[in-house]
């Protein structure tokens, strides 16, 4: 199921070919762009394109009169307007260069803040590289439309037509030559630039799927070396290398094309042109300057005629873009500020009738589950693996909702309250505590708005039994952990991530199998600690050790996604046969 909706994800990116202009000027106004720039930017462009129609006028004049006495004045005028031009275009471009990048940071931060804003069971479909990819290459792709073609299309179709008609006052044959020739150049490169763009599509797609693989391969190195995968993955990876190369290789010869097609038909123009101009100049009937003028006009009608067609292409690769950064801001968000405000001391957690699927019609997880925690007491969840013990932590966090049934905290569902604060008041410790490249100190206060004096961190870390382990690092609070934690051990990590729930101070505590992964030393280390931070809160354990939940007040059987019974330990080895053949296997009593 999960794979089909990534599936259909997928196609919903695919762009769809025509420019959605609607779509584009919204997502633009999103990110509330500086205006003027792009404003001011094109004026002046338009400006230094005015001076350069000039410029071959005033050579026509300039060249006639070189049998003559030399016009000083006009040659000075020609030349302060090559400068002037030159000055006001580069003015131009800076401009609009801020425009586009303005535009790309504040999209940037707009995804940003999407992405961190997203839902979990987002995340459980689709891949960080790919979002990584949308986050970075197709902002991009807008960009360049934005800061580069478009503005260039502007002035190059002004001088395009302001070319044209300056040539067609000055003599109408010539410049009919000229109005037959481009769009007959126009024809034979537009098939090529429309190919030329599905290919960058193509790409495109691809690059988002290799750096999902990518990212996903090497930041799960250490199971590629232990399962010694590398010729797999080396496999897989050089499979969609080889498949980018190919899109590169089609993209490379449309490219190659298109240059030298571009190249040959202005030239075949160009050599048309010559050739009429100079038996025109030679019957008399035009003269040498206006010659030179017009082969100066026609200079000016290459590049934007070139510049068009390339506009083109990028639009073409700006609406792919476009259509998949819309459909990731159209992904459904938590709210994380919405509802009331609401303590958790002395209130009872609790599940009612319960019923969670990870898809709308997927297999039920999680099947008419009823549990209740009653303040400062510990419940712990026990049962096979896979039977939906942490889905049930991962309902309280309220990273899914369910199908049927509520969480309530006192007589409120938990989705009524304000689900910062409703975070903010638990803390979760699990198997695999998470810890975020950077220091110690960073990683104890991270996500606090608070700010800690260091012996507050050296208390937590007491209470946590981290502070020898800590105090023996070169830099202490300030020694580096690595990527994902790799430069501290497991026990290591998992007293840190307790002292962090320390910092927290958390009316609820998780505990999802805490000590699962330790050796006997680091677990009674910190056994110990979280005997400290379970003082005074409400605390829930999911575990498979017998020592774990034996002292529980409540004992919750998790089985196929269904609670079959709950008591204390001795309640249920009494009147649960099943819990009992559990523990007897489980725990070999």
């Amino acid at each position: 199921m999960a794979q089909r909706r990534a599936i259909a994800m997928t196609a919903r990116q695919r762009p769809t070919g025509k420019f959605n202009s609607k779509a584009f000027l919204k997502l633009i106004r999103q990110t509330q762009p500086k205006y003027w720039q792009l404003w001011v930017g094109l004026f002046l462009g338009l400006l230094a394109t005015g001076a350069q129609l000039a410029v071959p006028k005033l050579a026509q004049s300039l060249i006639n009169g070189l049998g003559q006495a030399l016009n000083r004045p006009l040659l000075i005028i020609v030349i302060a307007l090559f400068i002037v031009s030159a000055a006001v275009s580069a003015v131009s471009g800076a401009l609009l260069g801020f425009f586009g990048e303005n535009v790309v940071a504040r999209l940037r931060e707009t995804l940003w803040q999407k992405l961190v804003r997203l839902r979990v069971s987002y995340f459980d479909n689709v891949k960080t590289g790919e979002m990584t990819s949308r986050l970075v290459n197709d902002t991009m792709q807008i960009k360049n439309l934005l800061a580069n073609s478009f503005p260039q299309m502007v002035t190059s179709l002004l001088q395009l037509v302001g070319a044209l008609v300056i040539m067609l006052l000055m003599d109408w044959r010539m410049t009919t030559i000229m109005f037959v020739a481009v769009p007959v150049v126009m024809a034979v490169m537009f098939p090529i630039m429309r190919q030329s763009g599905k290919i960058g599509h193509q790409r495109q797609d691809a690059m988002a799927t290799f750096s999902g693989a990518t990212d996903e391969t090497l930041s799960e190195i250490r199971l590629v070396k232990s399962s010694n995968a590398e010729t797999y993955e080396t496999t897989a990876g050089v499979q969609q290398i080889n498949d980018l190369y190919r899109i590169g290789l089609k993209e490379a010869i449309y490219d190659s094309i298109a240059g030298p097609a571009m190249t040959a038909a202005m030239l075949a123009v160009f050599v048309g042109v010559l050739a009429y101009a100079a038996v025109r100049v030679s019957a008399g009937t035009m003269s040498m300057g206006t010659m030179f003028s017009f082969l100066m006009y026609l200079f000016q009608i290459i590049g934007p005629a070139g510049t068009l067609a390339r506009f083109f292409t990028d639009l073409s690769k700006a609406n792919g873009a476009t259509e998949r950064v819309r459909d990731l801001l159209a992904e459904p968000e938590e709210q994380l500020t919405t509802g009331a405000s609401q303590s958790v001391t002395a209130q009872p957690l609790a599940m009612h009738h319960v019923d969670f699927a990870y898809e709308d019609e997927g297999p039920l997880i999680l099947h008419d589950v009823n549990f209740e925690a009653q303040p400062n007491t510990v419940v712990a969840f026990a049962g096979p693996s896979g039977g939906g013990k942490s889905t049930i932590f991962g309902m309280i966090e309220r990273y899914y909702q369910p199908q049927r049934g509520q969480v309530t905290i006192g007589n409120i569902d938990v989705n009524q309250v304000n689900l910062t604060e409703w975070r903010s008041q638990i803390g979760y410790v699990s198997q695999d505590s998470a810890i975020m490249a950077g220091t110690i100190r960073h990683n104890l206060t991270y996500g606090s708005a608070q700010t800690y004096s260091d012996e507050e961190l050296w208390h937590v870390l007491k209470l946590a039994s981290a502070d020898t382990f800590v105090h023996n690092m070169a830099d202490g609070l300030d020694t580096q952990v690595g990527e994902r934690g790799v430069k501290v051990s497991g026990g290591q990590r998992q007293r840190l991530a307790i002292a962090r729930a320390f910092l927290r101070d958390p009316k609820i505590l998780l505990l999802d199998e805490a000590t699962a992964s330790l050796d006997s030393e680091s677990e009674a280390m910190v056994q110990q600690a979280l005997r400290e931070l379970m003082k005074g809160r409400t605390t829930l354990i999911i575990a498979h050790r017998l020592s774990t939940i034996v002292d529980a007040d409540n004992i919750y059987f998790i089985e196929d996604g269904h609670v079959s019974g709950h008591g204390t330990h001795q309640e249920l080895m009494a009147s649960l046969p099943i819990y009992r053949d559990y523990v007897r296997i489980q725990f070999k009593e």
